[in-house]
This record gives structure tokens, sequence and C-alpha cells, in this order.
């Protein structure tokens, strides 16, 4: 009888286990969110662009982290430098193309960083895409503009502007590739104080669409940590005073421009990190990595994102 019942135990957990790894191997927290679109900032590249900076990762590899975890994201190219708009019409053709070759018809979850917010909430509020948008999640944009945009247009003579300018766009033809037309001063003015409040007068939320927006900031621009930020911190600092913005800032946003619908903070890191900037909080260049835990940060706004949809 003992043997029997042993026998028994033994064939119906053999049973039972498969079952049970199939499960478990199948299950991934971020499966069932809905399509996440990467919108990347000013000078930003995305997973089809072309030219020398394709080699690297804008975003890092937190892209493949999220697919690793049951999402579904595309990280569309868009105009390095150009206007708000602009680029926001070239992130819905993307969009769209996209959803058509998949044969997708639902709703996306958009996280778009620095400037990729800004065309991102313009493409929801005014051209038409807000029925096809679950989340807007924004990641250091300069909502109320940077301090760093206001200086360079200060401290440039108008007459140089344009000289400056067509310098820039040629270096980003050179890296960059493609056939998209650059236009520095647009995207410079889309950037400033000024340029924000205007933008923002004629970009309202839309209703059905939820907004949410992360940050974060330098606590010491030590240039050890951050090699280029640092570098800038302090003008953003002194200009983001005179602009009543605050000194608080990531080497190129003050943290009060940084918030948007609903505030959800920043990553957390270690006593030894003296903050978290610009560039790194997107992980650009892998420039995260070594500082805090950005596979964490990035699960915590995917979660956040299928929570809502």
């Amino acid at each position: 009888m003992i043997r029997k019942s042993l026998l028994a135990f033994f064939v119906t957990a053999m049973l039972a286990t498969p079952v049970l790894a199939s499960s478990g191997s199948s299950s991934k927290p971020l499966a069932g969110t809905y399509p996440i679109i990467l919108s990347h900032g000013l000078f930003g590249w995305g997973e089809n662009s072309g030219g020398i900076i394709s080699i690297v990762n804008y975003w890092g590899g937190t892209d493949d982290y999220l697919r690793s975890q049951g999402a579904t994201v595309y990280a569309p190219s868009k105009t390095a430098a150009n206007s708000n708009e602009v680029r926001a019409a070239e992130l819905k053709a993307a969009i769209l193309t996209y959803a058509a070759a998949t044969n997708y018809s639902g709703k996306f979850h958009i996280l778009g960083h620095s400037q990729g917010g800004l065309d991102s909430r313009y493409m929801v509020s005014n051209l038409g895409l807000s029925s096809r948008v679950a989340t807007l999640t924004t990641l250091n944009t300069p909502h109320y503009g940077s301090p760093i945009a206001d200086i360079i247009k200060t401290v440039l003579p108008g007459w140089i502007q344009p000289f400056v300018a067509s310098i820039v766009e040629t270096l980003v033809k050179v890296v960059y590739g493609g056939t998209n037309q650059q236009n520095a001063l647009a995207a410079l003015s889309s950037l400033t104080k000024e340029g924000l409040s205007t933008f923002n007068s004629y970009t309202p939320n839309q209703s059905g669409v939820k907004y949410f927006s992360y940050g974060s900031y330098i606590t010491l621009p030590d240039l050890i940590q951050h090699p280029l930020m640092g570098i800038l911190h302090p003008a953003c600092a002194a200009g983001g005073l005179f602009q009543g913005q605050g000194a608080t800032n990531d080497g190129l946003v003050p943290l009060s421009s940084q918030k948007w619908g609903t505030w959800k903070g920043g990553p957390s890191y270690g006593i030894l990190t003296t903050g978290v900037d610009h560039l790194q909080v997107s992980n650009t260049l892998r420039s995260g990595s070594l500082w805090y835990d950005v596979e964490g940060f990035y699960m915590n706004m995917a979660s956040n994102m299928k929570a809502n949809q």
C-alpha cells in the first residue's frame, strides 16, 4: 500500500511539473502591454537611422531589455534637429507605417525623452492621434523651456546664428546620414522659455490620454560622473534662477521644467552617485548603467504604462 501511494505521488508530481515550468517560463511582467513607442530627443536617433551614429543604440539597450520582459517596443527615427511640429509629423508617419506593417489597430504607449516628449505631445494634441495613445510619458522633457537654449540665443548675435546653424546641420548630415532637412535654429527656438510658452498654449492635454512625467537632476556637477552635463550644469543653474525655474537641473533642463501631467519622480541611486544627468537618464551610449539601476527604472515606467492602459 505504501509503495502504491509513493508511486502515485511521483507520477502526479512528474505530470504536474511540466505544466508549472511552462507557465513560469512564459510569464513576463510586461506581456500584454500595448506597444511602446520610444521617441528620442534633440540630436537623437532611432533603430532605423543611417550614418555613423547607427552603430550605437540611443537608448543604451533599454529597448531590448523591455522586449525581453514581454513588451513590444518600436524606436523610430526623426530629424535630429528641427522644430517640435516637424518632428511630430515624422513621428506620426513612423507610427502609422509601423501599425500598418504589423497589422496593429490598437493603442500605443509613448515614452519621449527630452524634445521627444514635446513632439509626442504635439502629435497627440494636434495631429489626430489621441485616439491611438493610451499614455504619454515624458522623461527629462523641457516643458517650460531650457535655460541653455535661451543662453545660446542670447550669446550668439543674430547675424552669426545662421552661419553656426549651417555648420551644425552639416555635421549632423555627416554623422546621421539620411535626407531629412535639418533646421537647428527651429530646434533652438522650440526649446526656449518663450518658445515653450507659446507651444503650451496650443498643445493642451487631450482627454482619454493619461500624461505622466519622470525626471532627474545632478546633485554635484563632478566631471567624472557627468563629463559633459557637469560642464553645462552651472550655466543651466544660473539661467534657471534668472528665469524663475530654480537652480536644480540635469545639465540641460531644470527639474521644475520636467514636470507635466502626473509627476512620478526619477531613478533611485546609491549615496556615491552624484545624481543622474540628461543623457544618463535615457542611458544614451550606456552612460547611465554605471551609476543607477537603469533596467529597474525602465521597468517601473513600463509597468506604470501597463497599469494605466
